[in-house]
């Protein structure tokens, strides 16, 4: 009860502090700074837009479905928050009632965020963005000029205008991926038939062709799983939330059938927070301390568990508390192989041991299942609606400025969109501080980098984490990213003025808004 009083009472501090204040009305602003499209509606649009127009800018919201939400609305219902919610405050005016919320409250505080801003009739449904294109005549001397060259930007047909910036917010994760297996359906005839028992399961000629139900991790809330043997196909963060939503209907026994390791961490705020104050955003000659440290405290009776080829700062844990427990009582089992085939009622697999690599087992064993569950994870939305080059090799994603701007235009914001492998979370802070970085070099064009600058950004991080696996940017802390913003404003002295709007939010409130409230309070 008094941690529950001090969550909440932490809550209402950042609010206080944080939250900047909404348009008085849907007509605000009146006299806007700029205008800004934003592409997808998910966690990270809604808040980035919110940010923007509460800061005197205009912004029109473009999403392909027919909701807010983003991916958040198209898990399960038991889909919740790994991390401990204190450290998923996507926009300063949520508040959370529990520590870890399912995806309803989730979907409730982003639809709130949306209609407290009065974002509802600036977001297009049903628009997905097939063209943006530079205004011609605009940003021909962004390389030389920056602060006098700005480009202006058409989306789609440009029914809506031209737009000083664009922000793409369209995630990590699209539509569900199903990798094809022998023995299962193709891809193209899963999405059709979801699996089922009426879809036509194709394989090999030596395999037989599984008989049971073939779902995606995704789709769960609507499966009978009562008194089934559950094979689960991957081990990321979707496959241990696939084993606990089955346990949790009624299932007999559930197999993960893991290709790679993931390391699992504990439910912990301090612990986690504490891991993702590494500031090197890399395996360095200590990182076995920490490993050490996550070994004993959630591996302990199962040590086959550890990965032992894959470092903790080298990819992004799953944060549970539960599933290794799950291990541990025998209601799952832990294979770690490759897959060969599916049979009329289970999956072959070629066991590997803790130390092998992908395609060295040798040991083949069969695992009995009644259905698959393909934890195989998302696709990745493309970006590839842009007509210039904006992402030239080598500084395509996630190789960005700050990770999240285009090294050619400082206008053109991928906020987690360029995500690949972090600790810490996408649900942060940080947006809305890569929101105001944008807003900050709209509003002072001597603040503006040239492309120049942010691809020597990127070189220097790349020189800095020179034999980090899957290279520099592909895997950050959330100390490391905080570090970047930090020296954003150190090796730009004339950006210090702007360190409290960007880091805080304070000190940007257009006047109209302060009219336009006290003459609502008059009337």
């Amino acid at each position: 009860m008094i941690f529950n009083y001090f969550y909440m009472v932490v809550q209402y501090i950042i609010v206080w502090l944080f939250k900047p204040p909404p348009p008085p009305g849907p007509d605000y602003p009146k006299h806007p700074k700029g205008r800004i499209a934003i592409i997808g509606a998910g966690l990270t649009g809604v808040s980035s837009a919110a940010h923007a127009i509460a800061h005197g800018f205009d912004v029109v919201i473009y999403e392909q479905g027919d909701s807010v939400g983003g991916i958040w609305a198209h898990v399960n219902k038991t889909s919740g928050l790994q991390l401990n919610s204190l450290l998923y405050r996507f926009h300063p005016a949520v508040i959370w009632s529990r520590f870890f919320p399912h995806r309803d409250e989730i979907l409730k505080e982003i639809r709130r965020v949306w209609t407290e801003y009065q974002l509802e009739c600036r977001t297009r449904f049903n628009t997905p963005v097939k063209s943006v294109r530079r205004v011609d005549g605009t940003g021909e001397h962004l390389q030389q000029n920056p602060s006098g060259s700005q480009s202006k930007w058409i989306v789609n047909d440009g029914d809506d205008g031209e737009f000083d910036a664009v922000v793409v917010t369209v995630g990590t994760c699209g539509e569900p991926m199903r990798i094809k297996f022998p023995g299962l359906p193709s891809p193209d005839e899963a999405d059709d038939n979801h699996g089922g028992r009426d879809g036509k399961h194709e394989g090999k000629e030596e395999c037989e062709v599984f008989e049971g139900d073939v779902i995606h991790s995704s789709e769960l809330d609507d499966a009978q799983l009562e008194g089934m043997r559950i094979l689960v196909i991957g081990s990321g963060a979707s496959g241990v939330e696939a084993v606990e939503t089955a346990l949790s209907k009624g299932a007999e026994q559930c197999t993960m059938v893991a290709r790679d390791d993931k390391w699992i961490i504990p439910r912990n705020m301090i612990v986690d927070t504490l891991i993702s104050a590494q500031p090197f955003g890399r395996e360095m000659p200590l990182s076995f301390i920490w490993e050490k440290i996550v070994a004993w405290w959630n591996y302990r009776g199962v040590p086959e568990l550890v990965p032992a080829r894959a470092g903790l700062f080298e990819g992004t844990p799953i944060v549970n508390d539960e599933f290794i427990g799950h291990v541990k009582n025998g209601k799952c089992q832990y294979v770690r192989g490759d897959i060969e085939c599916f049979s009329k009622n289970s999956v072959h697999v070629k066991v590997r041991g803790r130390e092998d690599k992908p395609g060295e087992g040798k040991e083949n064993k069969k695992f009995d299942g009644d259905v698959v569950v393909l934890a195989t994870g998302f696709k990745k939305p493309t970006i590839d609606f842009f007509e210039d080059a904006l992402f030239p090799e080598g500084y395509e994603r996630p190789n960005l400025y700050l990770q999240n701007f285009s090294t050619e235009d400082w206008s053109v914001l991928a906020t987690n969109s360029a995500y690949q492998n972090a600790i810490g979370t996408v649900g942060h802070f940080h947006i809305g501080i890569y929101m105001r970085i944008l807003l900050t070099f709209l509003m002072d064009p001597d603040a503006r980098p040239t492309p120049k600058d942010m691809k020597l950004w990127v070189d220097v991080i790349r020189f800095v984490k020179r034999g980090a696996r899957g290279g520099a940017l592909s895997f950050f802390t959330y100390m490391e990213l905080t570090i970047w913003l930090l020296l954003f404003h150190i090796f730009r002295l004339d950006r210090i003025r702007w360190v409290f709007f960007i880091m805080q939010g304070w000190g940007v409130y257009p006047a109209e808004y302060k009219e336009g409230r006290r003459a609502a309070s008059r009337a």
